[in-house]
């Protein structure tokens, strides 16, 4: 398993924006990102957004990326587009809903699918809301600190 991406961002793009133009606050990439119980990344909008959050963190698959370029005739989108903090590849996601998983010595719990809404058809392409329905990442809560650095996963 790997981790691709780390991403951080400190304001909401899209999430309160509903009939608003979407925000302009970037994606961050960082090499290593720190992980605080019960409330998130620490430097991301979601850190101790409110008590037991179930989205403090959220992953996607890269895999998942690389099919919708393919399904919707998209090439070029980065994978912060759906603004998500970790991004993997070889981890199914959807199969830790609900479950308990460690990464990097990092415990998190599996809280639910990261559900598309309409805003990733203007992220990345028409199509992209229908397309990502059972897709669209895992929403986690973290369960203990540490720190999670891109790359190869034992």
């Amino acid at each position: 398993m790997e981790l691709v991406h780390l991403f951080l961002s400190s304001e909401h793009n899209y999430y309160g924006h509903h009939g608003q133009e979407p925000g302009e606050a970037p994606m961050v990439e960082v090499e290593r990102a720190k992980c605080v119980a019960g409330k998130g990344l620490e430097g991301d909008r979601f850190f101790d957004w409110k008590p037991d959050y179930k989205g403090q963190v959220t992953f996607f698959e890269m895999e998942t990326l690389e099919w919708l370029e393919k399904a919707l005739g998209v090439t070029g989108k980065p994978a912060w587009v759906f603004r998500r903090n970790v991004v993997t590849r070889g981890m199914r996601l959807n199969a830790l809903i609900g479950k308990e998983f460690e990464v990097q010595g990092v415990r998190f719990l599996g809280t639910e699918e990261a559900k598309p809404c309409y805003w990733m058809d203007t992220a990345f392409g028409e199509g992209a809301q229908e397309a990502l329905k059972g897709r669209g990442g895992l929403r986690v809560k973290v369960l203990s600190d540490g720190w999670l650095t891109r790359g190869e996963v034992e």
